[in-house]
């Protein structure tokens, strides 16, 4: 991989994202410890117009599609890819779910058809996601464990399940609600935390007036709160309808707390990755039956001490993330040799 040298300049990239702002979020292991021959801009007209970029990464392109003047901004994407190919940008985009949660238009669909096109090199973050055209690499989402290291946890509440997270429609809450609620059990209670979507909330409220085992903080979820969150739990839940990557998830794990998932690849490579005890599964709709068997596993089995996360270190993403922009660099025939910013970091944080 490219490497620097002196008298070379940075490597240029505009994350398609917000830059970091304190709270857990994907961009954070990819430009935290990146080595010192990248600099980060990020999302915004001004940058995106300005051309003064190597690598355009690209995540959730949809959301970049969707909101108010939505032809305008299908329009102007496709227009910026043209431009782009025509400038020798290249376009690396990280694949975070095979499909949009969400369906979106008709337009969408074909500007995320032409992206596809456009896409110099791809990243996926498990490794039963397909490489379009062999032209991309396996880089793992990293783990939280350092990152949640100095925040107060909790000891586990017996019978206690979690969901945290967006509660949206596609990630099954409401399945999750229905199954708790069919367990005649008043020794299991069910917590929800997370900002839900405008048609998820009463449902919520409504299954916590009903059911005094349920409980809810419906509001957007800090690190302190989501670890005492978590650690407070014997057992997190994820009733996704899909579930391709998730970085609840890999949270969950990070904190030595087991977790129930639909069965998918995805799912049972990371099971065979953390080792046995930790990563529990349903098939089809999750049932009642499934909570009560996996809160038994949970709370009778052994498991190791804590699960396996070797390969998920910040530092190691950061680097393969900076290989591969440079990489993607080179296929479209840009490639600078970074060197070290004078004041000794990757830049533009």
């Amino acid at each position: 991989m490219t490497r620097g040298v002196a008298g070379s300049r940075p490597l240029r990239v505009l994350e398609s994202i917000n830059p970091p702002d304190g709270t857990t979020q994907y961009v954070d292991q990819i430009v935290e410890l990146a080595p010192p021959w990248v600099r980060f801009s990020f999302l915004g007209a001004k940058n995106l117009a300005s051309l003064r970029y190597d690598v355009l990464h690209v995540h959730w392109p949809e959301s970049l599609l969707r909101g108010r003047f939505h032809v305008l901004r299908c329009l102007a994407f496709v227009a910026l890819l043209e431009v782009l190919r025509l400038r020798r940008i290249a376009v690396v985009r990280t694949l975070h779910n095979l499909q949009p949660h969400e369906d979106g238009s008709r337009l969408e669909a074909a500007v995320l058809r032409w992206l596809d096109r456009r896409t110099t090199f791809t990243v996926t973050i498990n490794p039963v996601t397909p490489i379009p055209a062999g032209r991309g690499v396996y880089i793992p989402h990293g783990h939280y464990r350092e990152r949640f290291t100095a925040l107060p946890q909790q000891a586990p509440v017996a019978g206690r399940l979690l969901y945290a997270g967006t509660i949206r429609p596609y990630k099954g809450v409401d399945v999750l609600l229905d199954a708790f609620r069919a367990l005649d059990d008043p020794a299991l209670t069910l917590r929800l935390v997370g900002q839900p979507s405008r048609e998820m909330r009463p449902l919520v409220d409504r299954m916590q007036s009903d059911d005094g085992r349920i409980s809810a903080t419906l509001a957007f979820v800090p690190d302190a709160l989501l670890v005492a969150e978590i650690t407070a739990a014997q057992l997190v839940c994820l009733p996704y309808r899909q579930l391709h990557n998730s970085g609840v998830l890999l949270a969950a794990l990070s904190l030595d707390r087991p977790v129930l998932v639909p069965r998918t690849p995805t799912t049972e490579a990371m099971a065979q990755e953390v080792g046995p005890g930790w990563i529990h599964f349903f098939g089809g709709v999750l049932q009642a039956q499934d909570l009560r068997r996996v809160m038994a596993k949970v709370q009778t089995e052994s498991r190791p001490e804590r699960p396996r996360l070797d390969g998920r270190d910040w530092r190691v993403v950061g680097q393969a993330y900076a290989d591969a922009f440079a990489q993607a660099a080179a296929l479209v025939g840009r490639a600078p040799v970074a060197r070290l910013a004078p004041d000794g970091r990757g830049g533009e944080r």
